[in-house]
């Protein structure tokens, strides 16, 4: 899960994705991270946090950390927050296997339509919400793609 700076989208879209594994008794290596390093060793945004808890998701252990190259080589699929974040991702990709992991977070929800999961972080608290709603059924779309043969 990408985003610009890993504290409002991309570490929200991991604990959504890590809480929802975990409840239905899934394995899966979920991480975050920001293409830039604005906020690295930080924790997630407190609206970011106060949001996720009022979901039953709990967010202080995050840290923020950047994106390095060799992430597409630890991970199966990244999962951009907005247009821009995946073109620079495309771009940091350093060969054709590593650009086909690359995805939208919202592409099993709205597939082809290059969605973006807005940023919260200028806005207000309802922001935050329907960021988490958005997120909370990207992951839902997520897991049924990409799980559902783990559960039978």
């Amino acid at each position: 899960m990408v985003c610009l700076g890993n504290i409002c989208r991309s570490p929200l879209a991991e604990g959504i994705l890590k809480h929802k594994l975990r409840e239905m008794d899934l394995q899966a290596i979920v991480d975050s991270a920001g293409i830039a390093d604005y906020h690295v060793g930080e924790k997630p945004d407190k609206r970011t946090m106060k949001n996720a808890l009022s979901h039953g998701i709990d967010l202080s252990d995050l840290r923020a950390r950047q994106f390095k190259p060799e992430d597409f080589n630890r991970f199966d699929l990244i999962y951009a927050a907005d247009a821009s974040i995946f073109h620079a991702l495309m771009m940091m990709a350093p060969d054709h296997e590593a650009k086909k992991k690359v995805k939208m977070m919202t592409e099993e929800l709205f597939p082809n339509q290059k969605i973006d999961v807005p940023d919260p972080y200028y806005g207000g608290e309802e922001g935050f919400e329907s960021v988490y709603q958005l997120i909370n059924k990207s992951c839902d779309a997520i897991i049924e793609k990409h799980f559902k043969t783990q559960q039978s």
